[in-house]
This record gives C-alpha cells, sequence and structure tokens, in this order.
C-alpha cells in the first residue's frame, strides 16, 4: 500500500532496538519468519483474487473476500481502519492510480485495469503487495502497460541485496520505464514494512536527492512498488480524500511486493508462484 507524500515525509515511530540505524529496523531471523507468515497470507488472498474477478462484480465484493480470507487465516487486515481507511483492500481501476475505496458502486467490467492491493497483519508484523489485473480481453495498450510495470518491479528487486543502495533499484525501475515510453509516479513511493505498515525508508522508484539514498542491509524488508501511467506522471486526489487519478485520464499500473534484503541478494517474501 503507498500513503500519501505528506504521511511518508513524517516521521515513522519505530520502537528502539540495538539493531536499528537511522530509524530502520532490521528484522531478526524470529521475526523474518513471522513474516514470511504475514506476506505468505497477502500473496494466497491476491493469487485467490486473481482467479476470482470477473465482470460484474463490484469491488466491495473483492473486500468482502479479502477481509474473510484474511480473518480465516488468523491474521487481520493492515489497510481496515488505518488513517481511516474503510477498505481491506485498495481496489483502484482504470484510471485511478491507487488508494481506490471498496465500493458496492463501483461495479467491474470487462476490460478493465484493476489494481488490487491488500496487506495482512500477523502476529505484530505485515505483509504487504498489489496486482494489476487485466479483467478479460483488454486492449493492447492496456496489457502492454501492465507488462512493463510488471517487468518494472522485477528489474527493481533484481538490484536488491546487502551494500546496494536505493537509487541503484530505483535507477533500474526507471530505466525500465521509460526505455516502454511510460511515465513513473513519483508522487508516491514504496517503503520499509514490518511492525509498522509503513517505516523508513521510503522506496522511491526514480532518481533523485530528495530522498536519502539508503545503502541496503541484510534483514532490511522493504515494499517496493512502482507505479506507472501511460501518459502524465502526475496525479490529483479525489473529493473522498483517498483516490488519487491521473491528471489526464490515462491508465495506471501497479505491481507490489514485500522483499527481504539478504546478504548475497533479496527474497521475495510475498510470492505468489509459492502459494
Amino acid at each position: 500500500m503507498n500513503i500519501f507524500s505528506n504521511l511518508l515525509s513524517q516521521p515513522v515511530k519505530i520502537t528502539p532496538s540495538k539493531k536499528q540505524r537511522r530509524g530502520i529496523e532490521l528484522k531478526s531471523p524470529r521475526e523474518i519468519e513471522i513474516m514470511r507468515q504475514s506476506a505468505k497470507i497477502v500473496a494466497t488472498v491476491l493469487k485467490e483474487i486473481s482467479a476470482l474477478v470477473k465482470p460484474g462484480m463490484t469491488t466491495a465484493d473483492l473486500d468482502a473476500y479479502a477481509e474473510k480470507r484474511i480473518r480465516e487465516m488468523d491474521a487481520t487486515p493492515s489497510f481496515k481502519g488505518y488513517h481511516g481507511f474503510t477498505g481491506s483492500i485498495c481496489s483502484s481501476i482504470n484510471n485511478e492510480v491507487v488508494h481506490g475505496i471498496p465500493s458496492p458502486k463501483k461495479v467491474i467490467r470487462a476490460g478493465d485495469v484493476l489494481k488490487v492491493d491488500t496487506g495482512a497483519y500477523y502476529q505484530g508484523f505485515h505483509g504487504d503487495s498489489c496486482i494489476t489485473i487485466a479483467v478479460g480481453e483488454v486492449t493492447p495498450e492496456a496489457a502492454n502497460l501492465i507488462r512493463v510495470a510488471e517487468e518494472a518491479l522485477y528489474k527493481g528487486i533484481e538490484e536488491v541485496k546487502a551494500g546496494a543502495y536505493l537509487l541503484d533499484l530505483a535507477g533500474a525501475i526507471e530505466d525500465h520505464v521509460k526505455a516502454n515510453g511510460y511515465s513513473v509516479v513519483e508522487e508516491f513511493t514504496g517503503h520499509g514494512v514490518g511492525r509498522n505498515l509503513h517505516e523508513e525508508p521510503s522506496v522511491f522508484n526514480f532518481r533523485t536527492r530528495d530522498m536519502p539514498n539508503v545503502k541496503l542491509r541484510a534483514g532490511m524488508t522493504l515494499a517496493i512498488e512502482p507505479i506507472l501511467n501511460a501518459g502524465s506522471k502526475h496525479t490529483r486526489t479525489l473529493a473522498d480524500r483517498w483516490t488519487a487519478v491521473t491528471v489526464d485520464n490515462s491508465l495506471s499500473a501497479q505491481f507490489e511486493h514485500t522483499v527481504l534484503v539478504t546478504e548475497t541478494g533479496y527474497e521475495i517474501l510475498t510470492d505468489r508462484t509459492k502459494v
């Protein structure tokens, strides 16, 4: 889950620990094992929703399903109640970029580009992931945007290892997106994730000097989540104060994984192929 830029810019309160450095918490082996379980719950729910969704359903239907399944696996929805958010998922369609609020009035139609983002809180730790679903037959342009968005996520993940820097993965994402003619949304970023849904550092998807270029260390857990627009990178927020949409009505796509930094590389904790 992304969070509004003004919230991201605020300091994240993290319980003091001798393993912390500059406000970033390194997870212990015990904590990592718990996060594997919270992430597995998220991956399971998203995999099931991907198979379940069909034209005629509402985003409220998906939200109810996600909450039911998260709770059946002895976790609680990370998003529900977070800063007043009412859903267990964010469901954003077509030109909606992030933070779409589930609604019984929002009917999913064939050809839609549907983003589903969810999180699960299990034994004190969060997992967080997002997928973009092509509902039925989509246009070639929409299919290509979805493909490039998922590729961009993995381009970034491939740069992850102890000793690398956030700019390494941000540059890899940005280069792939721009090479394919799309724009990277800069108003929302990824983040650390663990005891809190949003922790330091901010995990950006573009080259910048405005955020710290943190050196990665084994034990960090990051929510990496590039968002691509087919047109302008800029967004605006609707009157509901949550849903962000593209300013030019262009399509948007997003993928996200919770990733563990290891000494030699990474582990994708929300890997849907393993559930």
